[in-house]
């Protein structure tokens, strides 16, 4: 990494290579000196931006978290049928995961892991999956009354499921396709069950 880059280009570069490294390995697994030696500075250098493991670590879920954010109003905005936002925030989310470029779920499981040890980290995570719910909770709302999704259905337990499962979605592929073809089958019956449509 160029020592000319501005301050906030510098930390972002950090953020990314961390993210990386982090989404391949472990929280545990992964040490300064390995995020440092990628990114091509000393460890006293990385610690001018971040002043410990764990103050990167909550920058990457919160980085993961922005892009997810930008991924789903994007898919809400190409897609014209309220009825049709959920499915798209899914289907976004499920097709950059499997391209790599979103690793939210999977810091999730690995900030699970360390959450029962690690307070900051766990203050991290439930604030941040408490600001997804909302997010997701919101866009069914709208829907709503757009007349997209039913009106008796409960947006905060909706919020929920489709949380609950893209965390299936992730253990699934972690373990090898567990799930395998039930996967659509649940998802379509989520779907009828909010909007009353099949397809």
């Amino acid at each position: 990494m160029s020592t000319r880059l501005p301050g906030p280009e510098r930390r972002a570069a950090v953020v990314e290579t961390a993210l990386r490294i982090f989404a391949k390995g472990s929280y545990r697994g992964c040490t300064t000196a390995q995020i440092a030696r990628e990114i091509g500075v000393t460890e006293p250098a990385l610690y001018r931006h971040f002043a410990s493991k764990r103050e990167l670590y909550i920058a990457c879920l919160d980085a993961v978290w922005e892009r997810v954010q930008v991924l789903w109003q994007k898919a809400i905005e190409r897609e014209t049928d309220p009825s049709n936002w959920v499915k798209a925030m899914g289907k976004a989310y499920l097709e950059a995961r499997a391209a790599a470029r979103i690793v939210l779920i999977d810091l999730w499981i690995q900030a699970l892991t360390e959450a029962a040890d690690d307070v900051e980290i766990r203050r991290a995570l439930r604030e941040q999956v408490r600001e997804v719910h909302e997010f997701v909770a919101d866009v069914i709302r709208r829907a709503q009354q757009k007349g997209g999704i039913h009106a008796d259905r409960d947006p905060d337990a909706e919020a929920w499921i489709f949380i609950s499962l893209g965390l299936l979605s992730t253990i699934d592929n972690r373990l090898g396709n567990i799930v395998g073809d039930e996967f659509d089958s649940i998802i379509a019956s989520r779907r009828a069950w909010m909007t009353g449509k099949t397809a």
